[in-house]
């Protein structure tokens, strides 16, 4: 159990998606301007990274390493499907894209439209592949520290676009100058959240 609270933690905090591998920073940046649509991406990374990176886990396990179709018999046991990795792990998080963009509109027209593009974009967003991949290259031993590390870093990313959010409606209303207004301002303060959130690292956990 504590090896589990450490990855959740540690999958949050330390290697938070956008602030120490600057994953996802497409949705991150495009749909951070209000708290409200914020809250609605967040939400969406965070459930379709708990339900791909263990899915992904799965087939990686029982059919794409090598040796992993040892249970269809010894015949098979020299297969390594390693190399489908990238397409199978895409059409996975595709699927559930689809799956949230479905939910989202039947149940929040409004949220739907706000975020518009960028719903169907989670598809393509390198936090959500990269969730996966880092499964892959964690090795984990067990699908339910694949699924933690997918809650984990789906909450990490949420914290982190909602935190922006919050912040660019308060900046708003200050006296930006203008060279720095919009994007510029958002990439410094990112860069300040960042070394902020580093400092995480250097607690034992």
């Amino acid at each position: 159990m504590e090896e589990l609270i450490s990855l959740f933690v540690r999958s949050i905090f330390i290697d938070n998606m956008v602030f120490a591998y600057f994953l996802g920073m497409c949705s991150y940046l495009a749909v951070s301007k209000t708290v409200n649509t914020s809250v609605g991406m967040g939400a969406a990374v965070v459930f379709v990274l708990a339900i791909t990176v263990p899915a992904n886990y799965l087939l990686n396990e029982y059919i794409l390493q090598e040796g992993a179709l040892s249970w269809l018999g010894e015949e098979y046991a020299a297969y390594d499907l390693s190399f489908l990795s990238y397409i199978m792990f895409i059409s996975v998080i595709a699927s559930m894209v689809q799956l949230v963009e479905m939910i989202i509109e039947r149940f929040a027209p409004a949220l739907y439209g706000q975020l518009g593009i960028f719903l169907p974009l989670i598809a393509v967003n390198c936090a959500i592949l990269g969730g996966s991949l880092f499964m892959q290259q964690k090795d984990f031993n067990t699908v339910t520290e694949s699924a933690v590390f997918g809650v984990g870093s789906g909450i990490g990313w949420f914290l982190a676009i909602v935190a922006i959010a919050a912040i660019r409606e308060k900046i708003a209303y200050s006296n930006v100058p203008a060279p720095l207004k919009g994007l510029g301002i958002t990439f410094i303060i990112t860069g300040l959240m960042a070394i902020g959130f580093l400092s995480f690292s250097g607690i034992k956990i």
